[in-house]
């Protein structure tokens, strides 16, 4: 089977950056963009205002791949949006390339969006049954046919109509709404998907994730609370309530993993939350053995913890090859076989006639941790000893992570040590939901994936993952 780069990685699916009052809006859009990069990697856009002139350019590929200096220069303005995109709901295709652009008799308007609707596809029946016609097949464009099918009175402020829809859409999602003289951010209400706000010199700046605010010098200000609204124009941020049920169910997957690790979520920095998961994961399940190793990028942090609390040496067990690309040409089954290995591989010297411990921050379909088990086994290493710094993924994401059916689980088929046997490991502990609201001293977490406990309806969304997964 040809192996591709999804048999390692999760996705979530994308990330915004916007600014407001800042000279060459765009092109500092394109840094902040480039910091989120790690959100999405198939696709990338920016529109910006001058004058009430709406321009845009999007594409596939990276950020450096969209854009040029050339290109950049026609973005003009003090205001733009940017999102990076990853394919969940709607799938691939250019037309599905955010930011979304949208001309009306009431004002023109651009939109960007991160998470995912669940209650997609009985807004988009209601919206055609209305006569909209959709661009895309993304489910981001429901919001901006909602809010002008409730652009009632030309001049009612249009946050009464963003309210309106934003009422009628239940999910997760972080969104950002420009007109010709504001930006809005919106969040969800159960707080699954992370944004902040940045101050910049004398204007703003709203990103996914924090880690962008440091590339530009911008200094953080707050996050965009859950079931808020914060408009942000000429007269600086005003905050509006869209919902009075206000959850903190931040999605666990970010600490875990989506996040950078310089990136802070609700007050607590992603590497720290990482090392923690991993002093207690080596207090639930401590192992025999001579290192911890980690597998890069995301699981260092958790490794370096695991390694602290145990007095076991922290080593660089596994090297990662930065440069594959997503369009580089993958290896026959033939050279494969002959241990051509694209994106780790295993230090010899360093693992061989060890017992290892390999920390890793989650199991999704179990063909990568055995790839590497193998791997480590092949260069000497005399046990592998696998902890997983979160609980088994048991649950399909319906709130924009790729995992939608339980078919992709292994662990929804196996027990652990059905999953051991699979993937090779002398021993294998995953850590516990506990230790999760632990780690960053919270009270809750959106864990669906772990427990089946989902924050929100889940309409037609279940029983598509059922049937697939049949």
């Amino acid at each position: 089977m040809m192996e591709t780069v999804r048999d390692r990685e999760l996705h979530e699916e994308c990330g915004v950056f916007g600014l407001f009052g800042v000279p060459n809006a765009a092109s500092l859009a394109y840094y902040g963009l480039h910091a989120l990069q790690h959100r999405g990697q198939e696709g990338a856009g920016i529109v910006s205002v001058d004058n009430g002139d709406f321009r845009r350019i999007r594409g596939n590929g990276l950020v450096t791949e969209v854009f040029n200096e050339e290109k950049l220069a026609t973005l003009r303005g003090d205001m733009a949006i940017g999102h990076v995109r990853y394919t969940t709901a709607g799938g691939g295709g250019s037309e599905n390339i955010q930011p979304f652009l949208f001309r009306h008799n009431s004002g023109d308007f651009a939109m960007a969006h991160n998470g995912n609707i669940v209650n997609s596809a009985l807004l988009r029946e209601y919206l055609e049954n209305r006569g909209s016609l959709f661009q895309s097949t993304s489910d981001s464009e429901i919001l901006a046919h909602l809010i002008k099918k409730e652009t009632r009175s030309h001049d009612r402020p249009r946050i009464y109509s963003i309210i309106d829809a934003l009422n009628m859409i239940e999910g997760a999602f972080a969104f950002l709404i420009m007109t010709a003289n504001r930006i809005y951010a919106c969040r969800d209400k159960y707080g699954l998907r992370p944004l902040s706000i940045g101050r910049l010199g004398d204007g703003w700046v709203v990103s996914s994730e924090t880690c962008a605010f440091d590339v530009l010098g911008a200094e953080f200000v707050r996050d965009v609370e859950p079931g808020e609204i914060v408009t942000i124009d000429r007269k600086g941020l005003r905050s509006s309530d869209y919902s009075m049920y206000k959850r903190r169910q931040m999605c666990a997957m970010e600490y875990i993993y989506f996040a950078r690790p310089d990136s802070d979520i609700e007050g607590c920095n992603v590497h720290a939350y990482r090392k923690e998961s991993g002093r207690l994961l080596f207090e639930e399940s401590p192992a025999e053995a001579d290192i911890v190793v980690g597998v890069p990028d995301s699981s260092l942090s958790a490794a370096m913890g695991y390694a602290e609390a145990s007095g076991l040496p922290y080593e660089m067990g596994l090297i990662k090859n930065k440069y594959i690309g997503r369009t580089f040409i993958q290896p026959t089954q033939e050279l494969r076989e002959k241990g051509v290995r694209m994106k780790l591989s295993a230090v010899r010297s360093i693992v061989r006639g060890k017992r290892v411990v390999l920390v890793d921050d989650s199991i999704v379909r179990g063909t990568t941790s055995r790839r590497i088990v193998t791997m480590l086994k092949e260069a000497g290493a005399t046990e592998v000893h696998v902890r997983i710094a979160s609980p088994p993924m048991t649950n399909p994401c319906f709130y924009g992570v790729d995992t939608s059916t339980y078919d992709e689980l292994i662990s929804a088929r196996k027990d652990v040590e059905g999953v051991r046997e699979e993937i090779g490991a002398d021993s294998l502990s995953f850590l516990s939901s506990e230790s999760l609201l632990r780690a960053g001293k919270r009270q809750e977490l959106c864990m669906a994936c772990f427990t089946g406990h989902y924050p929100t309806a889940l309409y037609e969304s279940i029983d598509k993952a059922n049937k697939q997964g049949k």
